[in-house]
């Protein structure tokens, strides 16, 4: 009997981390006597909110976009993103010496559009509730000759993301649990890839907003399920099934998904900023959410989270927070 080698492992993510240094940040882990008093647990928060770009999607951009060719690389990349892939996809290309065509949707945050075009890259709109993303931006690569580097479904890039539990582990020696959000699941499988890797006893829980749990549905499905767009605040993490790759890298090492509502994400936000000092967008504070909001049953004694991003301008910042609680 044969079986499929899986599209990551923990040598790709070490090849990655090593592609990484001196480009990306090797972002801070931050502790909380508060946080821990409060959930009951030593709590290490991997701060990807410093990251390049505000987020850890640079990780798995660079290392795609460095493996590419000469050839490809004066061609042009192109990528399909709701924003924080995007300006990481856009600062990649402009590392390299390459250029970036980004799909966008139209109602994406003002704040990373702007930055998206400010590192360079042209933004094509398209409705997110109509439109199909992937067809828009693979048939643009096609007519341009561009190299497409997705969010997520990507061997490299899910490597690169991995690289954040890396760091982590290699700082905070072995973890009970490990929890991170998930969206097309590229941060989680690689992620739960270097964490099993390293310590195969860890516990791997995703965290999804509660309107946008296609992960949950799907592993409890056992097959990609696809649910309608979700509207949630949580818009890194609004996507509407788990990716093709990284769905059966997650049926084998996640250990569960939680979900949390909009306004236990409004509070991890407010809680991070008030006794954290950090500012967190919402799907960065998913997993924070989660422990805060007593979600984690049976929680070990040391748990890891991945703050996936901080990108969230200030007027929106404010709306959020000042809702949280109310």
């Amino acid at each position: 009997m044969t079986t499929t080698p899986p599209p990551v492992t923990l040598d790709d993510i070490r090849s990655a981390a090593d592609r990484l240094k001196g480009v990306a940040h090797r972002t801070p882990v931050l502790r909380s006597r508060t946080l821990d008093a409060r959930v009951g647990a030593e709590v290490f928060l991997k701060c990807e909110n410093f990251q390049r770009v505000g987020a850890f999607k640079f990780r798995g951009a660079y290392n795609a976009a460095s493996r590419l060719t000469p050839e490809q690389l004066a061609r042009g990349i192109a990528a399909y993103s709701s924003g924080n892939h995007a300006q990481a996809v856009a600062l990649a290309a402009r590392e390299l010496g390459s250029t970036a065509v980004i799909v966008m949707p139209e109602d994406a945050p003002p704040s990373k559009r702007a930055a998206t075009a400010g590192y360079g890259a042209e933004i094509v709109s398209y409705d997110r509730y109509t439109g199909d993303r992937v067809a828009i931006a693979e048939a643009l690569a096609a007519e341009r000759g561009l190299a497409l580097i997705p969010p997520y479904d990507h061997p490299h890039v899910m490597a690169g993301q991995g690289t954040a539990a890396l760091e982590l582990l290699e700082e905070t020696g072995e973890l009970d649990a490990l929890l991170v959000p998930v969206g097309g699941g590229g941060l989680i499988a690689g992620c739960a890839t270097a964490a099993k890797g390293l310590h195969p006893g860890v516990r791997i829980v995703g965290v999804e907003p509660e309107a946008g749990d296609d992960t949950k549905k799907s592993l409890e499905a056992g097959r990609r399920v696809a649910i309608p767009v979700p509207r949630t605040i949580a818009d890194g993490q609004a996507l509407h099934i788990p990716g093709e790759l990284t769905f059966p890298v997650n049926q084998r090492l996640v250990d569960g998904i939680l979900l949390v509502t909009d306004d236990e994400i409004r509070d991890a936000m407010r809680f991070a900023f008030e006794h954290l000092k950090i500012v967190v967008e919402p799907s960065g504070a998913t997993p924070l959410a989660a422990l805060l909001s007593g979600r984690v049953e049976g929680l070990p004694r040391r748990v890891g989270v991945i703050v996936s991003g901080g990108n969230v301008d200030a007027a929106r910042f404010a709306e959020l927070c000042g809702a949280a609680g109310e």
